[in-house]
């Protein structure tokens, strides 16, 4: 009887015993798995792997957009060829007729009051009948030049037409009346007294008919002196 009890206690205490240990087997196992996963994850890539990009295609793209850059901007700064702009040549003023109306009573009965009848016209070669062009003259010389003119208009000259200034030096320039009837087609010749100025210098002076109006007409004259 006591030995059954001696038995029984035995494999009591054995099979507490193996107990105790299959339990601590297990803590054992449950820690050491637990060990593995925490260095599993410590060791695995916090982000996913990314593919390795392809060189050659990014640098054939990169290529593509400097080629369009430089296409771009040369396109903006190719001049554009304008088309020639016409220069304008001014022409030269063109000399407005005076017009000398007609007095002539037969004229103003036909009904044509207001024809151009004052012209005259002259020869170069004969047009100076005193102190050619070029003449030397002192200092405050008194001199008369005369011109040799022809009526080419239809009016007569009268009372009232004689030379009057038109530009340059006047040299106290003053114009002697024709004193005397011009018919249309005759030749007369008129005058204007001058006095040369006291300044050393090449003049001229410049005059032109005028009818009873003071309306001028025709070609105008000169005279050229030479003060020394």
């Amino acid at each position: 009887m006591m030995q059954a009890i001696s038995l029984a206690r035995l494999s009591s205490s054995n099979s507490l015993r193996w107990n105790n240990k299959r339990g601590s087997m297990k803590a054992r196992a449950s820690i050491f798995v637990l060990i593995i996963t925490i260095m599993l994850t410590a060791c695995a890539p916090a982000t996913p792997i990314e593919p390795t990009p392809d060189v050659l295609a990014i640098r054939t793209s990169a290529a593509n957009t400097v080629v369009a850059e430089f296409t771009l901007t040369a396109a903006a700064f190719t001049p554009t060829s304008m088309p020639p702009t016409e220069t304008s040549t001014p022409e030269p003023p063109t000399e407005t007729p005076t017009i000398a109306f007609s007095t002539d009573p037969t004229q103003i009965a036909l009904g044509t009051p207001g024809l151009l009848c004052d012209d005259l016209s002259f020869d170069p070669a004969t047009v100076d009948v005193t102190i050619l062009d070029g003449t030397a003259m002192t200092p405050g010389q008194e001199f008369v030049k005369t011109w040799k003119i022809k009526n080419t208009g239809s009016c007569t000259w009268g009372d009232g037409y004689a030379l009057t200034y038109s530009y340059g030096e006047r040299m106290d320039g003053q114009a002697i009346p024709l004193g005397t009837v011009v018919q249309v087609g005759q030749e007369v010749e008129v005058s204007v007294n001058f006095k040369a100025p006291t300044a050393i210098g090449e003049y001229t002076s410049a005059w032109q008919m005028a009818n009873a109006a003071g309306v001028t007409f025709g070609k105008a004259v000169f005279v050229k002196i030479i003060v020394q």
